[in-house]
């Protein structure tokens, strides 16, 4: 009971983040039927790999530890909450956060990869953002590339001796940045320009993405860490359970 109790509390100030911060009513991440049908298979047949290895991570990690269900749908919660926070772009996707760090941190990248895929589906059915047939996609660059690339990043700071909050914002924030330059990889492969091709395309995506994106990178890194701290505090057993605090490699 009194892990429950610790674990909503960080769940409602995430929710509390999230009433607090203005809504408008946009598209976000790549939107219904922007992409061509061909590179929709493509990304979707990429991801389902990482699909059937988040379900073998998190049954392992569920038996071993039924105790940390919560934690895990936190995990979750964040990422919901975060990517579900969007500020409009002229490229047929929208910037915003994407709450994957945490949960790659905790859990590994492949888990995410099962959390931000059941997350991209909900908010594709249930909020009309992104959609169906960008599924493949709108995962690949968010719950394949974020996690991979922040579980990366927060061991390699981690192993170069970095405080342990500052490895949390690194990983956060630069997995967020990595997210939208796959994205702007995704649209550019679709989209090559008449001059210059597929180049001359990423440059343009990569430029509309980086005035939104890099202020929203730091401030979820900035948002990672607060988060982060209060789980060192309301939930340390879990976390030396997950050998986090430990700082043993999982």
């Amino acid at each position: 009971m009194i892990y429950r109790n610790k674990v909503a509390l960080v769940m409602l100030y995430i929710l509390g983040v999230f009433l607090i911060l203005p809504q408008n009513a946009y598209a976000m991440h790549i939107m219904e039927g922007f992409l061509p049908l061909n590179w929709a298979g493509f990304w979707l047949s990429l991801v389902v790999p990482f699909w059937f290895m988040g379900i073998r991570s998190i049954q392992r990690t569920v038996k071993s530890a039924p105790n940390l269900k919560m934690l895990l749908g936190l995990a979750g919660a964040f990422a919901f909450v975060l990517s579900a926070l969007k500020i409009p772009s002229v490229t047929g996707s929208c910037s915003h956060p994407t709450g994957v760090g945490l949960g790659a941190i905790l859990f590994g990248p492949s888990a995410m990869s099962v959390l931000g895929g059941i997350v991209l589906l909900f908010q594709a059915i249930l909020l009309a953002h992104g959609g169906l047939s960008t599924l493949g996609a709108n995962t690949f660059s968010m719950a394949v590339v974020g996690p991979f690339a922040a579980y990366a990043i927060y061991k390699a700071a981690k192993k170069l001796g970095a405080p342990l909050q500052l490895a949390v914002f690194l990983a956060a924030a630069l997995g967020d940045l990595l997210t939208y330059a796959t994205t702007a990889l995704q649209l550019a492969l679709a989209f090559p320009a008449q001059y210059g091709g597929i180049l001359v395309s990423l440059t343009k995506f990569m430029g509309v993405f980086a005035v939104t994106q890099i202020p929203l990178a730091i401030s979820e890194g900035l948002l990672t860490v607060i988060v982060f701290n209060l789980l060192t505090a309301y939930n340390k057993h879990e976390l030396q359970e997950l050998s986090i605090l430990s700082q043993e490699v999982r």
